[in-house]
């Protein structure tokens, strides 16, 4: 499942609404990004998250079916927010559910690089005097 959207997430709700419905799930490995104060030696006010939709969309189902091909996993969760997030918000959640454990470690560490690397959103770190635009990492 993935989802981009504004609003917060409740991380127990999302991860049971999958596993509720799959018993053959026996191991769930996530990530959670939250906003930290502290970035780039500056204080961070506030995050502003870009996004194109369908773009992200498209990308992340992408990701998503490559993991589910590497590995044996029964499901994927992607949440990414965007707009306007506070200091200890929550931007993402990715969640990989698989009967093992080892496949839901790797996928999920698989999908999170990518989001890193490649996913289409772009971060501007608000700071007391100025901003800037994050790039992308590896």
């Amino acid at each position: 499942m993935i989802k981009v959207q504004k609003k917060n997430f409740d991380i127990e709700i999302e991860i049971d609404a999958i596993r509720k419905h799959n018993p053959e799930i026996g191991a769930v490995s996530f990530f959670i990004g939250y906003v930290r104060n502290f970035n780039n030696n500056k204080n961070v006010k506030f995050i502003e998250l870009e996004v194109y939709e369908k773009m992200a969309y498209k990308s992340l189902e992408e990701i998503s079916e490559k993991a589910k091909k590497k590995w044996d996993i029964v499901d994927t969760l992607i949440i990414h927010r965007f707009g306007k997030l506070d200091i200890t918000e929550k931007i993402v959640l990715i969640a990989t559910f698989s009967k093992h454990r080892k496949e839901s470690h790797e996928s999920c560490n698989f999908i999170m690089d990518y989001l890193k690397k490649e996913a289409p959103f772009w971060k501007k770190e608000i700071y007391k005097k100025n901003y800037e635009w994050l790039k992308n990492t590896k």
